[in-house]
């Protein structure tokens, strides 16, 4: 029951965070391109990368902070159901090659971030 309390918090965050992450995004760049879930992703990918070194280095392998930081706040934070949605929307409008760039800069971007997160933890720790 605890892990569930912790993943359910945790997922409350991050899904607070993405909501502001989604609205800055449209403010910022406008809704033609779907720069909100590109974002979450790529930096979600990121902080998976380095809280998983953290969590791995520091804190023991804690199953209590890879519940809340992993499963709740990253989980609520990224989305590939969304990065899902968008890339069919793109395709739907006809913007082809802009769905076909938008999943391999999502898929590339999101996998690079991940190792740099890893690679940043190691220099921290």
């Amino acid at each position: 029951m605890q892990l569930l309390i912790l993943a359910s918090l945790g997922g409350a965050l991050g899904a607070g965070a993405r909501h502001l992450v989604n609205i800055g995004a449209v403010r910022l760049l406008g809704p033609a391109f779907p720069w909100a879930t590109l974002t979450v992703n790529v930096i979600g990918s990121a902080a998976m990368g380095f809280l998983l070194g953290v969590i791995a280095l520091r804190l023991a392998g804690s199953v209590e902070w890879r519940t809340f930081l992993l499963t709740g706040i990253l989980g609520g934070f990224t989305t590939f159901s969304a990065f899902s949605m968008d890339a069919a929307q793109l395709w739907a409008r006809g913007a082809s090659g802009l769905a076909l760039l938008y999943v391999l800069s999502s898929v590339m971007l999101s996998i690079a971030a991940f190792y740099f997160g890893a690679f940043a933890a190691r220099q921290v720790l």
